[in-house]
Order: structure tokens, then C-alpha cells, then sequence
């Protein structure tokens, strides 16, 4: 039965129980291709997240907290296997609410967060410490050991597989969450809720409570009874976690904004980056932190390669994201889609030429068009700011110390690419780019053992690998006196 059919309203999943906000609140969650309303979504608030919190120390201090690594460890695993199991019917949830392409979400999203639970799955009986040769007739050692309770906020663009790149960390190092789901996108995250409970995750090991950010995204972050946010979204929001954090001095992950720079030499493969160009752009409708929203181009490349990226551009399949053939599907929800629409008036209003796109097709769902800007400088509103859609600035460099300083130059720091075929080139720009993840001829790569993060106003803490597991431990070093 297709995932559309199954879709009931959405409770808050506390303590191993799917429950109604203690307000009996809710909120709508529309399908941004359509724009039709697809269920009602309780509307957690400051009581939920309280209830959830408790839940979560409970099941810390009690079942979960007991529970062996390994025992950790096979429980993860399981939860990976039933997501596996069910990738269509999850795809198509996640497709609805976001308005991703069935293509991404079931080749890409659902898959690599079964990956991921696999992965850290492996890691729960390798967090280990340390001896320590000092200097008094002691015998010293470390231990690492989890947090306790970690709330974590998810953005919309990736709600799903973002879910399993913050969870299956936290509990492989045998921590309790509290996790909150961005409001536009609910439904993966209380499906993947279900599975873990299924998978016989104990109570109160993993709590969601959906919500808005105001009321219980700011409630998780003030919360006593919270060690730690990790947060994924805007730059001006992880700013506010940090200043409400700082009462309590909760540990904090941000992974933020980004500007990234996609660098194209003159001696790159034509063919290769040009797909990588827009791949780096205009997957998943350029809802994508690490877009390669600057693409640089040599100068005596520049003319042939934006004919051949135009070209390409217009064989892209817009249209409805349950279709196989669609490569681009609407913008998550309708102020997203003007907010990026707005950003296309300010960039002709700046003297960047358009090259195609700009415009909002006919019809029903919030889409764009992929759009491609010319002739752009590094100081225009477009090259500076984040818009989070398929909005493309292409700038001209004429060598690699001038491309390198255009392309540092940025508040951001979260990735970057280079395209060439000179391998020392290649080395010598990836170490001169001040950012978190540079991909070398080729863009958009993720693996559950490689870390991510950004430098600069684009975050600072690690996903995914040794790095991201050692976010959610802390040391205690321990002395024992042997005289």
C-alpha cells in the first residue's frame, strides 16, 4: 500500500508512547508539490519537551543506560535493517513532506541513514579510554563515556537521513535524545521514532517531540535537564542556540550556512564538471548546505563552459517528485520558494545577467526554475548570502591565487571543490580553501566514516565518523594509588 494511504495524524513518540501535546495542539503539514494539506502534527510545546527530557534521563539512568555496548550496538544494527527493509514506503514519506524527488530520497537519503545506523552500530564497543604513564606511584587511566541527554534539532532538507546522522551517534555512545524535527518536515522523523521502537530501542532511549522553533526548538535548548544540542540549520539560528546555551553551558554541535565555492580550471574535464556543477547546485532544488552556489570558472574556459551548463540545465526534469524521471521537485514550503524568488529580483537589481530560469513555473506546488547568473561579483547580495534554492552565481577568475582568496572570502566555510586535471594543483587549492569538506573532480560526496563539519560562521563540531562519535563522549580520568 503506497506510503499516501497509511498517513495518519502525527503524536509526540515519549518514553516508548505515542502521545497527544499536552495542549492538544497541532499544526498542518503540507505537501509543497501539490500544496494540499497531508495531515495534522501535534504541536509540542515547553510541557512536551519537559515530559520528553524526564523520559529520556529515566531511560539514561535506568534500562538503556544499563544496557551493554554490544547489546547497544545489535540494537542499531536492527534499526538499520528495518529501515532497509522499508525504503520505499520511507522514501515516499519523505518525498511527500519535502518535496525531495522519489530518486534522491530512495537511492540516496534512506539508504545512507541505514548506513548509518550500521556504521555507528560497529562503533559501540570501540569507545574506549586510555592508560596513562604519570609521574606519581598512581596507576591512571581515562574512561569515555556519554553525555547523558542530547537534544537535537533537524533541519527540513534532509529530514530523514540528518535524523540518522545525529541519532545513531549519540546512542551508539550510549546517550538518551530528545529530538526535534524541523516543523515543515515531520513525518520521516516519526516513522524512523516507530522503527526504533520496533527494532526494541527501550523507552525513553529516543524521544521525538515535533513542534516549532520558538516554542519547542527554544524549550530543548533552555532545558536544565539537556547536556547537549546538536543543532543543523541557519547561521543566525545556531547564533540564539548558542547565546540561550550558555546559561547552562551545554555542549554544542552547529553544523550551519554555507557558500561553498565550486572551482573550475581551465584544465578540468569538460564534461565531468560541468554535470558536477550542476549536481552541486540543483540536487534535491538546491536545499543543500554544501551547494556549490559560486561557481568559479577560468576565464578562457568561461564562455564554452556556461553554454554547456545551460544546455544541461534545460534537459532537467522539473516536476512532480513521486515521478522516477524528475530530477527537480518544489522548494520544501511557499515562504522557502519566495524567499529564494525574492533573491532572483536582488540579483538582477545588482547587474548579474540571468542566464535561464528565474521564474516560477505555472501550476500548483512551490517550484523554481534552476537558475543560472552570470557575470556576478563576490560582493553582490547573491554571492554573499545563503539562499537555500537552485540559484546558480557564476564569477570568472584569471589564476589560482586570485581564485583562492575570491573564494575565502566569505563568512562561510562548509565546503568547496576543485576541478583539474593537475594533481599538485589540485593539492595545493584544497589546502588553501578554508573549509570543512573540499571535494577534488567530483562534488556532493557523504560517507558514514567521514567526518563533516564546517569552518568559520558555518559551525564548528563533526558528524559522522570517529570524529562525530567523540562529539557525544566525555572524558573522565581516573587515579589509583599503588604506594
Amino acid at each position: 500500500m503506497p506510503a499516501t494511504q497509511k498517513i495518519t495524524p502525527g503524536r509526540l513518540y515519549i518514553g516508548g508512547q505515542w502521545t497527544d501535546a499536552a495542549d492538544a495542539g497541532t499544526f498542518t503539514t503540507v505537501n509543497p508539490a501539490t500544496e494540499e494539506p497531508i495531515t495534522q502534527i501535534a504541536a509540542g510545546r515547553a510541557d512536551d519537551i519537559d515530559r520528553a527530557v524526564t523520559a529520556a534521563r529515566q531511560a539514561f539512568e535506568g534500562a538503556w543506560g544499563r544496557l551493554s555496548a554490544a547489546d547497544r550496538g545489535r540494537l542499531l544494527w536492527a534499526i538499520g535493517d528495518r529501515i532497509e527493509s522499508q525504503v520505499a514506503e520511507i522514501a515516499e514519506l519523505e518525498s511527500i513532506d519535502s518535496g525531495k524527488t522519489i530518486t534522491e530520497a530512495s537511492r540516496v537519503d534512506v539508504p545512507m541513514a541505514a548506513d548509518c545506523f550500521r556504521y555507528f552500530a560497529g562503533w559501540a564497543t570501540k569507545i574506549e579510554g586510555e592508560t596513562v604513564p604519570v609521574r606519581a606511584p598512581c596507576f591512571g587511566y581515562t574512561l569515555r563515556e556519554p553525555l547523558g541527554v542530547v537534544g537535537q534539532i533537524i533541519p527540513w532538507n534532509f529530514p530523514f537521513l540528518l535524523a540518522a546522522w545525529k541519532i545513531a551517534p549519540a546512542l551508539a555512545a550510549g546517550n538518551s535524545v530528545v529530538l526535534k524535527p524541523a516543523e515543515q518536515t515531520p513525518l520521516s522523523a516519526l516513522r524512523l521514532a516507530g522503527i526504533a521502537g520496533e527494532a526494541g530501542l527501550p523507552p525513553g532511549a529516543l524521544n521525538v517531540v515535533t513542534g516549532f522553533g520558538p516554542t519547542a526548538g527554544a524549550a530543548l535548548v533552555d532545558h536544565p535537564g539537556v547536556d547537549k544540542i546538536a543543532f543543523t540549520g541557519s547561521t543566525a539560528v545556531g547564533q540564539e542556540i548558542m547565546r540561550r546555551g550558555a546559561t547552562s553551558l551545554k555542549r554544542l554541535t552547529l553544523e550551519l550556512g554555507g557558500k561553498s565555492p565550486n572551482i573550475v580550471f581551465a584544465d578540468a574535464d569538460l564534461e565531468l564538471a560541468v554535470r558536477g556543477a550542476s549536481n552541486g547546485i540543483f540536487y534535491n532544488k538546491g536545499e543543500v548546505c554544501t551547494a556549490g552556489s559560486r561557481l568559479f570558472v577560468e576565464e578562457s574556459l568561461h564562455d564554452a563552459f556556461l553554454d554547456k551548463l545551460t544546455a544541461f540545465t534545460s534537459r532537467l526534469q522539473q516536476g512532480d517528485p513521486l515521478d522516477p524521471k524528475t530530477r527537480l521537485g518544489p522548494q520544501v514550503s511557499e515562504a522557502q520558494m519566495n524567499r529564494v524568488l525574492s533573491y532572483v529580483d536582488t540579483g538582477r537589481q545588482e547587474g548579474a545577467r540571468l542566464v535561464t530560469g528565474g521564474t516560477r513555473p505555472p501550476g500548483k506546488g512551490y517550484f523554481v526554475r534552476p537558475t543560472i547568473f552570470d557575470d556576478v561579483k563576490n560582493d553582490m547580495k547573491i554571492a554573499r548570502e545563503e539562499i537555500f534554492g537552485p540559484v546558480l552565481s557564476v564569477l570568472r577568475f584569471r589564476d589560482l591565487d586570485e581564485v583562492a582568496r575570491a573564494a575565502n572570502d566569505t563568512p562561510y566555510g562548509l565546503a568547496a571543490a576543485v576541478w583539474t586535471k593537475d594533481i599538485k594543483k589540485a593539492h595545493r587549492v584544497a589546502r588553501l580553501l578554508r573549509a570543512g569538506t573540499v571535494w577534488i573532480n567530483t562534488y556532493g560526496l557523504y560517507d558514514s566514516a567521514m567526518p563533516f563539519g564546517g569552518y568559520k560562521m558555518s559551525g564548528f563540531g563533526r558528524e559522522l565518523g570517529h570524529h562525530g562519535l567523540m562529539e557525544y563522549t566525555q572524558t573522565k580520568s581516573i587515579w589509583v594509588d599503588l604506594s
